[in-house]
């Protein structure tokens, strides 16, 4: 029994350093995550090889592994940029983007993990300052948001290309303008929309009053032609079948044949 203390403290011993190896030598990697493995004794980040993938892994107790999230992620960034004619103009944009999989060594020999601080958000803002920096103040509130938004993804994409991350999108969610040059805007705008209004009711009222003059010219040339054809025996003819069919009509009436200075009939009595 006095023995068991010398044996059992060496043993307890042996084991906690057994337990802190094996947990040393351990990792669990998550769902949407890889991991880049650092070899201590051999030849530090390794690079030439695909990273670790999502689960349980054993790894010697001297190397380390550092984890990153390879989803889509989202990050946001408020700006101040100039326009094309020096005025400040505030975007708010934010960026989808991930790590290449494949690259992720390399990202994390040469950008460290905090690589959207130093690579992500500094290439948004240079090309949001470039892309913005072609436009006036009315381009940008009226109809130029998309396309703003489509350069500076295009410019963007072009700066990080070779930086081992994949941008997927660019979302331009707000752009503020100074109130000032707001208010100038939307008066503009404004009158605008009362000029096109004028003009339309001005070329409608056009539009009517030609119209009434070709009707008009159509009706007197309608007459003019019913007169010159209306000659006195055509009239005596229209006369004599009107006559006809009152004689043929079942009610009552009374016809003196031969009246009048044309002798046509003239009708004494309808009733």
């Amino acid at each position: 029994m006095e023995k068991l203390p010398k044996i059992a403290l060496p043993a307890i011993f042996i084991g906690v350093v057994v337990l802190i190896i094996v947990f040393k030598s351990t990792v669990t990697i998550g769902s949407g995550e890889a991991g880049v493995l650092y070899k201590t004794f051999g030849g530090g980040v390794v690079t030439d090889e695909p990273p670790m993938g999502e689960g349980f892994h054993f790894v010697a107790p001297w190397n380390d592994v550092f984890i990153y999230e390879v989803r889509q992620q989202e990050v946001f960034e408020k700006m101040k940029v100039l326009s094309s004619n020096g005025l400040e103009i505030k975007i708010d944009a934010s960026a989808w983007f991930q790590p290449i999989y494949g690259k992720l060594g390399k990202l994390h020999q040469e950008k460290g993990e905090d690589y959207t601080q130093r690579v992500l958000l500094p290439a948004i803002r240079s090309a949001a300052r470039s892309v913005v920096g072609r436009y006036t103040p009315e381009q940008l509130y009226a109809s130029k948001r998309d396309a703003i938004q489509e350069e500076i993804y295009t410019e963007t994409e072009n700066i990080v290309d070779d930086q081992y991350i994949q941008l997927n999108e660019i979302l331009v969610r707000d752009v503020t303008l100074p109130p000032s040059i707001k208010d100038a805007i939307e008066r503009k705008l404004k009158q605008e929309q009362e000029s096109l209004e004028y003009e339309f009711r001005l070329t409608k009222a056009t539009k009517e009053a030609e119209r009434q003059k070709i009707e008009a010219e159509g009706k007197a040339r309608a007459n003019r032609i019913l007169s010159e054809s209306l000659t006195d025996k055509v009239l005596q003819e229209k006369g004599i079948q009107a006559t006809l069919e009152l004689a043929r009509s079942n009610n009552s009436k009374t016809v003196i044949i031969g009246g009048g200075e044309t002798g046509m009939p003239i009708i004494l009595n309808d009733k």
